[in-house]
């Protein structure tokens, strides 16, 4: 590094500007080439960062695990985004269009893969089993069985909000949190998006009981959860329904993913 500092017709290295700095002393480094003492400064500057950084990590991992959570640390390059996602929500979910953190209403997965090129570091969730239901099968779900696994979505979403909102006032504002599964805060009540009539568009989103909880699931945003999952070494499998009918899932073993990203 200290031969590739490239030296200005003054005779100051190329990084060296009086105007962001101010005056400065220089000091010899190790191989006789000088030093910016901001230089020093901002290395100093960076390792305090990562230690915050960790520390938040250690923190926000103890208030999951506490919930009975398990967490990964994830960067930006093992969270898969793809298209077809959307087409999953869009073509088979009867949650389709019903909840302000689903599609059509959700970011884009292109909006989603800039924002998340935007980290350094998230945590991945995983959540196992069902809270409130212990063992079960396909005869004991309702046909409408949105509200029946409540707890459940309440215990996903709840937990990221929780993580976000903690990061954030731990002076890390960039958190946001990714749940999983269709909204459900609205407890008795539908969502504002499924009992309007007519076409519902983004300006409808003010209307929203509950804009500060609500979050976009990671499959809303179009995030591939089993790939992301298998890229921290957590390997998912498809639940089989009885006669292949929709929500009548065989068995209570199922897993729920959520997404933080911190910094």
């Amino acid at each position: 590094m200290c031969g590739a500092i490239r030296k200005t017709p003054s005779d100051k290295p190329a990084f060296f500007s009086p105007s962001i700095y101010g005056p400065s002393r220089l000091v010899k480094g190790t191989c006789g080439k000088p030093l910016l003492i901001p230089v020093l400064i901002h290395i100093l500057w960076v390792t305090g960062v990562v230690a915050a950084i960790r520390d938040e990590i250690e923190k926000l991992t103890e208030i999951a695990k506490k919930s009975g959570v398990e967490v990964k640390l994830i960067t930006p390059e093992k969270i898969v985004v793809s298209q077809w996602v959307r087409f999953k929500c869009r073509y088979g979910c009867k949650g389709y269009g019903k909840h302000f953190g689903c599609p059509p209403y959700a970011p884009s997965p292109e909006e989603t893969r800039r924002m998340v090129n935007e980290y350094t570091t998230g945590l991945l969730l995983r959540f196992n089993g069902v809270p409130g239901k212990g063992s079960f099968g396909p005869d004991d779900i309702p046909e409408d069985f949105h509200d029946w696994f409540r707890d459940l979505i309440i215990w996903v979403n709840g937990t990221m909000h929780m993580l976000e909102k903690t990061a954030f006032y731990d002076g890390f504002y960039k958190a946001f949190g990714f749940g999983g599964y269709p909204c459900i805060y609205c407890e008795h009540q539908h969502c504002v998006a499924e009992e309007a009539s007519g076409v519902v568009d983004e300006s409808m989103r003010r209307k929203c009981r509950h804009m500060d909880k609500v979050r976009p699931s990671m499959e809303a945003a179009g995030m591939d959860v089993f790939a992301t999952a298998k890229n921290v070494g957590w390997v998912l499998e498809t639940v089989p329904c009885k006669d292949m009918e929709y929500g009548k899932i065989m068995h209570s073993d199922i897993h729920s993913i959520g997404l933080v990203l911190i910094e």
